[in-house]
């Protein structure tokens, strides 16, 4: 009975907040001061149009783009650490590391100085780039460390039969790689979609908004339109949440790949 007490006050915990954003969402505007509502709508979801569908758009292009250059990357470098003998693979990954460890607050004056001399501020494009910059780190370990469970004996088998470290990585490796690609797909998909700062610097054009910018610029001068607001970030977490339950297993394993030897 005390573990179901327990439990039911950790889920109310996390899951309650979740819970009023929906309710607030479907919430009539004119009586968000009551209690409890009388009647429920859906207006504030109609009332996104297309500039938050726009939004919407343009977060799956850097989210898919960034995971994208991310794997291409980081699965070709990882299986190079995890399998080739060269000097610096260890100073490799350490560089990986305290790439990752700064923070983006810092980052933000330089690189919206490059964006601007490379003609990429004020573009998706733009966005990918530093996005991959902070979101390889994690695909380098994540993958290295499956790379690393694999037995070597597979790549001296693929090296005896004639083939180069570039075919015994895409014929081999690549195909057995797909539960720790899948795994850093989803984590770089999911931080690649949530990301705030960099879109708010970076993009000025309102059609070329990201989800997080575009609710965090729903705010009017007068008014905070809270129940557009929470239905823009229902239907912003929704995907994830999806995606994160679907495949919770998966993240697990990839996150954990590496921790145990045998």
């Amino acid at each position: 009975m005390k573990r179901a007490l327990a439990v039911a006050a950790v889920l109310s915990f996390f899951l309650g907040p979740l819970a009023w954003q929906a309710l607030t969402s479907i919430w009539p505007e004119a009586e968000l001061t009551r209690p409890l509502p009388r009647s429920l709508t859906l207006s504030s979801y109609a009332g996104l149009g297309g500039t938050f569908a726009r939004a919407v758009l343009s977060s799956l292009v850097v989210a898919a783009g960034t995971t994208a250059v991310s794997l291409a990357v980081g699965a070709s470098a990882a299986f190079a650490i995890a399998k080739l003998d060269f000097p610096g693979r260890r100073l490799l990954l350490g560089g990986a590391l305290a790439i990752s460890m700064f923070p983006p607050i810092a980052t933000v004056g330089p690189l919206y100085l490059v964006l601007r001399a490379v003609g990429l501020r004020d573009s998706l494009a733009g966005l990918v780039l530093p996005y991959t910059t902070f979101a390889l780190p994690l695909t380098l370990w994540l993958l290295t460390s499956f790379f690393q469970e694999l037995p070597d004996e597979l790549y001296r088998a693929a090296r005896v039969d004639g083939c180069t470290p570039w075919q015994a990585f895409l014929h081999v490796f690549l195909p057995l790689s797909w539960p720790a690609l899948a795994t850093s797909a989803i984590l770089v998909f999911i931080f690649s979609w949530n990301e705030l700062l960099y879109a708010l610097t970076f993009l000025s054009t309102p059609t070329k908004r990201t989800v997080p910018v575009a609710i965090a610029l729903f705010a009017g001068e007068h008014v905070e339109p809270w129940g557009q607001i929470a239905a823009a970030s229902v239907v912003a977490t929704l995907p994830l949440a999806i995606l994160t339950l679907l495949f919770q297993r998966r993240i697990v394993s990839g996150l954990t790949a590496g921790a145990v030897k045998e």
